[in-house]
Formats: C-alpha cells, sequence, structure tokens
C-alpha cells in the first residue's frame, strides 16, 4: 500500500504530464502523498447565504444566490478588467475580474441561476467582489457544509487548480485509494493514549470536514506526526554525532587559562558565566566532540566565556577559531578579544575579504606553524587555503546567519573535528531551541553582570520632539553620550538615506557646533570615514552618534546613555532589542526612546508595547516568534531544512515540547526503530538522514 502512495502525481485521474509538471513547480507536489499532505489553511462555512443589501455587515467573505444582468470589457493592457452586474431578490453587486476572461466568460450566462462566493471590497461609496467563485446552481453540492481552501498560485490557477481544482484532485484520490487499508506512522499505542484518530479517519476529516472540531483534531494529529518525524531526526543526528565524531580530550585547564583569568581578568565573571564555563570543560574533557549552543542576552559576557574555552584549548597545545557573520562584528571580536590578552603571549589574528595578500600570506605561514593561537575572522576562515597546525575549538557567532553545510567544512580543519561553540544573542523561544537546534546542548548565560541597571525604555511620537531633544541636552550635561538610529531597509537604500541625512541636519541644527559635536555612520561611507567617525565617538570627542543600524553589532561605548531609535514601526523587535543593548553597558541609568509616527498597525503597537514593558530577551523572543513565525526568526537557509507543512512553531510550542517527549520514549524503547509498528518513523528518519546511518552504530 505504501507503494501506492508513492505514485507518481501525473498518474492520477485528471492530472496528466501537463498539470503534474505545473504541482511539482509551483507547490513540489509530485507523489499521491504529497497531495495528500497538501492540507487546506483554513474552512469556509457554504451552508448558508447572505443577501446583497447587507454587504456592508460582512467581515469576509459573503456567499450570494442570484443571477447576471450584464457583463461588459473596459480598458486596455494592464487597465483592462471584465465586470458583470450580479443580482439577487435585495440589491446589485459588481463582480469583478483582471485576469483570465476566457475561463471566466462562459459561466457568466445572464438570466441563469448561480451561486457566487468571494470577498466584499468597498470601492468609493461602492461595493465590489473581485475574483469570485461561479458555481451554476444546479451544480452546487448542498451536502457539504465547510469549503476547505487551499493554498496555489497565479500559474496553477490558469490551470484549472485553484482551490477548488485541488480539492477536486484531492477528493479524486481518496475515492481512488477507498477499500486499501493505509499506514499510519504514529503507533497505535501512542495514537490511543493521546485519543488522536487514525490516518485513515484524519486524512477525510481535514479534507472533507463535517464539522470544525474533527477538522481541527485531525490537524492537530498530522501536526504532531511531522513534528514526530523532526524530534526522532534530531535525537538520532545526536546520538550518531555522539557515537561517531571523537572529540579531543582537553585534560588541562592550561596556563594560559589560568595566567589570564588570575592576572588580566578585567571584571569578575557571573555565576552563570562559570556554571556555563564547567558544562563546556565536562564536554572537552569526555572524548566527544562538544556541539554546544550558547544562548545569552546582549551585554550577558559570552565573548568572555568563548575566549575563556579558546584559552582552555591553547594550554591543551591547540588553536582556536571564532567566526562572525560580518566584517564589523569580526573586527569588534577582534579588537575586544586583543585588549583583553594584549599583557598576555597569546597571539591573535584577523582574517576577512578585506586582507591583503601579503598580509594573507604571512598570516596562513604563522596558522599552519602554529604561531597564532587564536585566528578571528569572517566566512573567510572556509576556505581551502585556511589550514591550522592543530584546531581544536571553533566558536561560531550568531550561528544562524550560517548554513549547517559551511558549520561543517569548519569540522575538516583538523583530523579530529574540533569542538564546536554556537553563541547567539538573539534570545531563542524553547521550541526553536528544541527544532533548529536539537542536535546540540544548550547553555544559558542568564545573568547580567553585576552593577548593570535594566535600561528605561519610553515610546515617543513626532509630537513630543522638543522634550526629547531637552532630555538629550540634560543628559550630555552629565557627560553622556547618544545614539540616534534611523531604519536602513535594502529595497529603499535611498530614501532611508535621504531620512538619515534629514534627521542628521535636524539634529546639527538643534545641537549646534562648538557646544556639540554630532558624528554620523552609515553604509555608503567609504570603511576609514567610517571608522573615524565611530573612533571619535568611542573616545568620547562626538556626544551624539546619527547612524543607520550598523550600530546594531558595532561600537562599544559604555558612557553611552541614551539609544533613540527613528522609525521605531519599521524595525523588527529582534533588532530593537539588539539596538537597546548598546546602551547600558556601563553603571549609569540609560534609556531607549523609541518614536514613531502617529499612526501605527497592531503589530507595530505589540512590538513597542513589549520593548517599553521588558528587557527580557528570552520574553521578547516568544512575541517575535508569534509575530514574525520561525523562518523570519531563523533565516530562510535554515527554515527550509524544517520541512514543515502543517505544524507552526510559533503556535504549537506545547505539541513540539510532547513530540520531542514522546520520541524519546519511542527511542529509549526501541533505539534502532526495529519494531513493527516504527516501520514507518524509521523509514522516514532515513529519509532525512541522508548519510544513512549504521544503525548498529545508535545504541
Amino acid at each position: 500500500m505504501n507503494e501506492l502512495l508513492q505514485t507518481p502525481i501525473e498518474f492520477l485521474k485528471g492530472v496528466g504530464p501537463q498539470r503534474a509538471q505545473l504541482l511539482r513547480a509551483e507547490l513540489g507536489i509530485s507523489t499521491f502523498t504529497d497531495l495528500l499532505y497538501h492540507f487546506p489553511f483554513r474552512y469556509v462555512d457554504r451552508s448558508s447565504y447572505q443577501l446583497i443589501k447587507d454587504v456592508h455587515l460582512t467581515d469576509g467573505f459573503m456567499q450570494l444566490k442570484g443571477t447576471i444582468i450584464s457583463v461588459q470589457e473596459t480598458g486596455t493592457g494592464r487597465n483592462k478588467r471584465l465586470t458583470a452586474r450580479f443580482q439577487d431578490e435585495s440589491g446589485i453587486i459588481e463582480l469583478m475580474w483582471f485576469q483570465g476572461f476566457k475561463w471566466i466568460l462562459p459561466s457568466l450566462k445572464p438570466g441563469v441561476l448561480l451561486q457566487v462566493f468571494g470577498k466584499p471590497k468597498q470601492y468609493g461609496k461602492g461595493w465590489n467582489i473581485p475574483h469570485p467563485e461561479i458555481t451554476e446552481w444546479s451544480k452546487v453540492d448542498h451536502s457539504s457544509g465547510w469549503q476547505p481552501v487551499y493554498s496555489s498560485t497565479e500559474k496553477l490557477t490558469s490551470g484549472g487548480l485553484h482551490s477548488r481544482g485541488i480539492h477536486k484532485l484531492i477528493n479524486a484520490l481518496l475515492q481512488q485509494l477507498g477499500g486499501h487499508s493505509l499506514p499510519d506512522a504514529i503507533p497505535a499505542g501512542l495514537r490511543e493514549e493521546l485519543r488522536l484518530p487514525s490516518f485513515e479517519r484524519a486524512i477525510v476529516s481535514i479534507h472533507n470536514p463535517n464539522d470544525i472540531p474533527l477538522a481541527q483534531l485531525a490537524r492537530t494529529r498530522f501536526k504532531l506526526e511531522e513534528l514526530l518525524h523532526l524530534q526522532i531526526e534530531l535525537l538520532l543526528r545526536k546520538t550518531i554525532t555522539m557515537q561517531r565524531t571523537p572529540g579531543n580530550v582537553l585534560t588541562e585547564v592550561g596556563e594560559a587559562f589560568h595566567s589570564f583569568y588570575e592576572n588580566h581578568m578585567p571584571f569578575p565573571l557571573t555565576n552563570a558565566q562559570k556554571r556555563v564555563l564547567k558544562e563546556i570543560r565536562k564536554d572537552m574533557g569526555s572524548g566527544i566532540q562538544m556541539n554546544r549552543l550558547l544562548q545569552g542576552d546582549v551585554g550577558s559576557g559570552k565573548t568572555v566565556v568563548a575566549l575563556l574555552t579558546m584559552l582552555m584549548g591553547i594550554g591543551n597545545g591547540f588553536q582556536g577559531a571564532i567566526m562572525a557573520p560580518t566584517e564589523i562584528l569580526a573586527n569588534q571580536h577582534f579588537i575586544g578579544i586583543q585588549e583583553l590578552l594584549e599583557k598576555t603571549n597569546v597571539k591573535v589574528a584577523l582574517l576577512t575579504g578585506s586582507t591583503k595578500k601579503a598580509a594573507r600570506r604571512i598570516l596562513h605561514e604563522e596558522l599552519l606553524n602554529g604561531e597564532i593561537n587564536i585566528l578571528v575572522g569572517t566566512h573567510a576562515l572556509l576556505e581551502d587555503i585556511v589550514q591550522f597546525k592543530n584546531l581544536g575549538i571553533v566558536v561560531i557567532d550568531e550561528q544562524h546567519r550560517f548554513g549547517v553545510a559551511q558549520r561543517a567544512r569548519m569540522w575538516k580543519k583538523n583530523t579530529v573535528p574540533p569542538h564546536v561553540l554556537i553563541m547567539t544573542a538573539t534570545p531563542i523561544p524553547r521550541t526553536l531551541a528544541m527544532t533548529f537546534y536539537g542536535d546540540l546542548d544548550v547553555s544559558v548565560i542568564d545573568e547580567l553582570p553585576p552593577g548593570r541597571k535594566p535600561i528605561t525604555t519610553q515610546h515617543k511620537s513626532d509630537k513630543d520632539r522638543l522634550v526629547v531633544f531637552g532630555f538629550i541636552r540634560n543628559e550630555i550635561a552629565k557627560g553622556r553620550q547618544i545614539y540616534i538610529v534611523y531604519p536602513l531597509i535594502q529595497e529603499s537604500e535611498k530614501l532611508d538615506y535621504a531620512n538619515l541625512m534629514d534627521g542628521y541636519e535636524s539634529i546639527t541644527r538643534a545641537f549646534p557646533l562648538p557646544e556639540y559635536k554630532v558624528s554620523i555612520v552609515h553604509g555608503q561611507m567609504k570603511p576609514e570615514n567610517k571608522d573615524y567617525e565611530m573612533r571619535q565617538f568611542v573616545e568620547g570627542k562626538t556626544q551624539i552618534m546619527v547612524a543607520t543600524t550598523v550600530i546594531e553589532v558595532g561600537v562599544n561605548v559604555p558612557n553611552a546613555s541614551v539609544m533613540i531609535i527613528e522609525s521605531s514601526e519599521r524595525f523588527g523587535l529582534s533588532q530593537l532589542h539588539q539596538l537597546r543593548g548598546r546602551v547600558g553597558r556601563g553603571a549609569e541609568q540609560s534609556f531607549c526612546i523609541l518614536m514613531s509616527g502617529d499612526k501605527l498597525s497592531r503589530d507595530s503597537k505589540k512590538r513597542i508595547s513589549t520593548m517599553v514593558r521588558t528587557n527580557d530577551g528570552f520574553e521578547i523572543s516568544e512575541v517575535d516568534l508569534e509575530l514574525r513565525g520561525p523562518g523570519d526568526l531563523m533565516g530562510t537557509q535554515q527554515s527550509g531544512d524544517l520541512d514543515l507543512r502543517i505544524a507552526d512553531l510559533a503556535k504549537d510550542g506545547p505539541l513540539v515540547a510532547l513530540a520531542r517527549d514522546k520520541a524519546r520514549e519511542i527511542l529509549q524503547l526501541d533505539s534502532r526503530l526495529e519494531r513493527s509498528e516504527h516501520y514507518l518513523l524509521k523509514k522516514e528518519a532515513l529519509r532525512r538522514l541522508k548519510d544513512k546511518p549504521n544503525w548498529a552504530e545508535i545504541s
């Protein structure tokens, strides 16, 4: 039966080669299984009808019964439209189409009784329904109250595969499969325990629901199935990595660590940092390659933990590398680490795309002969020519900016793969950590260094600008410095640049020379000019830094106490939180002021109110996940790897945790998935683990 479900989609009645090609290209549907798992994203109540006179009361879709009075084509080219006047006993409304006229015209027969379904829109003083569904009354299926709605595309729609066309194909397939017993990936015992329907019942309920509670139960069942596959894959990956990948055993803490810790540490470690270092030390002494994710809010001291980890490696005769996604961040790490180590004999080097040829040649030599202890860099570290004498520790900063394949290339820089520590300043909700990083151990620095005061955040609009300027003057009078950040969105760089320059001019007018000095930094400046302006601010020679978001991962100025974010409604929550983390680095009270226009969308209001309410990065990340979804949060490169058709990590947190627990139970009971009830789980695990593991290794 499983073979029947793998039948290519062109062999389903009503598809054929042309439609099959479209379904593959547009929706990734290649087999019968793919079509069954193309689930509706909502349902529409088709049991009741409304009257045209009540159009203004409708929130969403309307279903009407009536006849066409007249049909007219107007306009040319892009402005071409097809309009039909439609009437029922209560009034008249216009139906409109802007494309696909040749498919629609045959169904617009004046005088014939029709069912019309669509979403009305107000146009001037009147109403119309753009691109409605039209069915002759004699052909309407009155037995089905709830109609599933499927995602489609313009190309599919023009080939007759709109939502209704897809539903028709699914029903044809369900009919063809009727009488066969369909295999179920969720073991019967687990289904009974969780009171979930079988695959056969659920697949009918989700595509042709008699009532919504049954459809919702079917959705829950398929979400759990999907998340169970994912969690089993991640747990197996972790097991395979631990059993296959030996790690260098670091038995010593080492002289480099001791010397730095006892003589050169600029501040005491927090208890959270000490706890994380113990976890790392235990990993690196275990004989298994460490793969650890280090989460911590902005300013929690992740870089010092990473440095101490690399110093442990150096004390055991190894080299360390730290890889950052941008040159600005790589430079910041290099300068920070070099300053911390300047009184030690540990040699640190920097490698980015900007490193000159001659300098590279020397660097490659010193790396190979072991003179360089720590190499800081960007993607340039991945190049084959970059060879180490004995690489023991790799630190990856903001890992979601790097693909899995790129990480793996760092593994090959030593015969025994180096230990890997992944850092992120973007706090990750628990559901995401369990999925994106399910194959990693997770450490959290949940404590800020002593003396740090929580940043006070306020929301102000344009009418408060003079009050804000007065506040800036007061802070400068106390000897503090100010950031003023403008948005930079690539699609409209010219517009953003103009906004930045307008803002800079108004700031220099309000804060004139010689009393005030203002720096400006943006992406279109030459690197040397940018560095000069940043240096002026770092050294306290300018009091105000007007900048675009390059400042997000830029300078570290403990004396800066105010962050003003202009057009804050244009930023994502995670970015607002990162920007706010640029201040609050000294002992003084710091402030973040979110400037915005008066008209805010619902999401913008929620983002801004969340920022005002809390400084907790993990709480902020949960709201960000809810608003943006996991793909945006983690970067599309990895969200595509999740292979999720129906589950939503932003909304299905409890199901993710349940799937994780049940996956653990299944593997504890049957570590190699050899039982007959786990056959489909094993088959899917093998598909996902493309390296086809030797199952004898999994114990």
